[in-house]
């Protein structure tokens, strides 16, 4: 059967849970041992290793959350971690406190001074992301460094302060096994077709838009 056969297959077997359809415990069984083959095969069948472009963009909130969530799964299996954050920065959030148990393992670098608005100065904000991509660099290019997190370099190339050709060529400089999150709104298309992974975060509801609730300790920061 061929993976995409197999992947059919998956779909049409579905899930099971308390509202299958079977009316019987013989019948739910039947299907649910023929899912498990299937995904079996599934998981023999897809085993390269190789190190992934991870894109989280979109308008909702999570983006950095989701990236900071790798680094925790990545840290925990021992590995070296690096985090470059574009455009933030002027404080620490409680991830950076979390993160110092880690020691030397895990590498944080805050690089901006805030969102336009705030910092209202083009020419220091093309200089502060210039920064940060240097260092984003060196930590592409080191084999000891598992996983790279670029915090808002979407919103970096976004605004034109880096070139997307640029910067995916960047990101392809890193060693075969490393992966690097990239996080922010407005993921360029082409960084976007490049990546192995994309996630886009959709908004439904934002408690400050809708319920005039600030940045909360824990939450935002």
């Amino acid at each position: 059967m061929s993976t995409k056969d197999l992947d059919q297959s998956a779909a049409e077997l579905g899930m099971g849970g308390k509202l299958a359809p079977e009316p019987d415990d013989a019948g739910y069984r039947k299907r649910m041992e023929r899912r498990q083959q299937v995904q079996k095969q599934r998981v023999e069948e897809r085993n390269k290793e190789k190190g992934l472009i991870l894109v989280f963009t979109g308008q909702g909130k999570g983006k950095t959350t989701a990236g900071l969530g790798l680094v925790l799964r990545m840290l925990g299996h021992g590995e070296r971690v690096a985090i470059v954050q574009f455009i933030k920065g002027g404080w620490e959030p409680g991830e950076a406190r979390a993160l110092k148990a880690f020691g030397d393992q895990v590498r944080w670098h805050a690089l901006g001074e805030g969102f336009t608005w705030e910092t209202q100065d083009r020419e220091r904000d093309q200089q502060l992301v210039e920064t940060a991509w240097k260092t984003a660099l060196e930590y592409l290019r080191d084999e000891a460094v598992k996983l790279v997190l670029l915090d808002e370099l979407n919103v970096a190339l976004k605004l034109g302060y880096i070139d997307a050709d640029t910067g995916i060529t960047g990101l392809r400089e890193r060693p075969a096994l490393t992966h690097v999150a990239v996080t922010g709104r407005g993921a360029p298309a082409a960084l976007v077709d490049a990546a192995g992974l994309v996630t886009e975060m959709t908004l439904i509801h934002h408690p400050f838009r809708e319920q005039g609730v600030k940045a909360q300790m824990g939450i935002e920061f």
